[in-house]
């Protein structure tokens, strides 16, 4: 069984189609898409001239401060699959089981996971030209086949909505169905546990996670949201189950699978800490909770996000300046403070126990 699937510089693009390299239908913002691909591509080809210098120097990819530094400046695409793979373990997975994949899409299958998973494989990406099944390139089936062998790899999950997002935009980068299947397992594994399962205490966990680093980071946005409890599930829950995808611009969400692969989920919250930041002159000037979340579909659009380079990188010390300043000193990666993975974890200790406490209470 051939599981291959079509390159993403194969798919059309031209102005006429306003479709980008990954199948994406741009019928907005199509010019200004090409724009700043026309500034990145010179960012691209630097970087995959340095990465393939570092790579054919080493047999193996290490975990270092040099090979980290690269990813945060972005992984160019010839090279992301090979990155993903070993970063994040999957490659080892895939190593110590062969033939595991194609093992689960040979068994019966359950009826019930086979007909929620064939019930949103419709809805995945209706802008995009490869997702349709009137394309002859349709990835709806191979979509369907990860989906459907991870639902039986870890029934504990099965199935949720938001997983067949990930999957696909695994599928268009690895442009293989066993390579996302693993990239999925080590996702919803290891890197984010919790997060899908029918209890979603991760989830829960990782939004009072941000909540309160608002709190201390951006205390003015964090009494706006003090006026609305229980708001930041309903602002923050798709950004974090969809790991930005089919939030923020397509580039943007490549480069922070980039990190989260090899860094870990930390990154979920300078994504999300930067947007905050960024937009907080907006976010304080909301006086209605439907204010509030109009707000925040906004600050995920525009220039800011689109161009991803400047978004990864982008230099401004929020903490000193609350409007954008190009020429201040800031980087996603070193500020608003300090955000280490040791923080967040203890962190996310205290508001799982918070949260498991209040819920023992209400029985829920």
């Amino acid at each position: 069984m051939n599981k291959e699937v079509a390159q993403p510089q194969h798919y059309p693009n031209s102005t006429k189609d306003r479709v980008d390299p990954y199948g994406f239908e741009r019928a907005e913002d199509f010019e200004s898409y090409e724009e700043m691909m026309q500034d990145y591509v010179a960012v691209l080809d630097k970087r995959s001239f340095r990465w393939t210098k570092l790579l054919q120097a080493k047999d193996n990819v290490e975990k270092n401060l040099k090979v980290k530094r690269f990813v945060r400046k972005g992984v160019p695409n010839q090279h992301r699959v090979r990155i993903w793979m070993v970063a994040s373990g999957a490659q080892e997975q895939l190593d110590k089981n062969p033939g595991y994949f194609h093992s689960l899409i040979g068994m019966d299958h359950d009826t019930k996971l086979s007909e929620t998973i064939h019930t949103d494989i419709h809805r995945t990406f209706p802008n995009n030209v490869l997702f349709r099944n009137t394309s002859e390139l349709s990835l709806q089936k191979v979509l369907y086949d990860v989906l459907l062998a991870y639902g039986h790899h870890n029934k504990a999950v099965g199935y949720c909505q938001g997983m067949n997002f990930i999957a696909g935009y695994l599928i268009i980068i690895t442009e293989n169905a066993e390579k996302s299947f693993w990239l999925m397992d080590a996702l919803l594994g290891r890197i984010l546990p919790d997060y899908y399962s029918p209890a979603m205490m991760g989830l829960k966990t990782d939004q009072a996670v941000l909540e309160e680093l608002v709190r201390v980071k951006a205390p003015a946005v964090g009494q706006v949201m003090a006026q609305h409890p229980g708001v930041w599930p309903l602002l923050v829950s798709h950004w974090f189950i969809c790991l930005y995808i089919d939030i923020l611009p397509v580039e943007t969400v490549l480069r922070i699978l980039d990190c989260l692969f090899y860094e870990g989920s930390k990154i979920l919250f300078r994504v999300a800490l930067t947007l905050i930041l960024h937009h907080q002159a907006l976010i304080i000037q909301t006086r209605s909770l439907p204010e509030v979340v109009e707000c925040f579909k906004h600050i995920t659009r525009g220039a800011f996000t689109m161009d991803c380079h400047t978004f990864m990188q982008v230099r401004f010390n929020m903490m000193r300046f609350p409007l954008f300043n190009p020429g201040a000193l800031f980087k996603i990666f070193t500020e608003p403070g300090s955000l280490s993975m040791a923080a967040v974890t203890k962190l996310r200790q205290t508001c799982r126990q918070h949260i498991e406490a209040k819920e023992s209470k209400t029985g829920s």
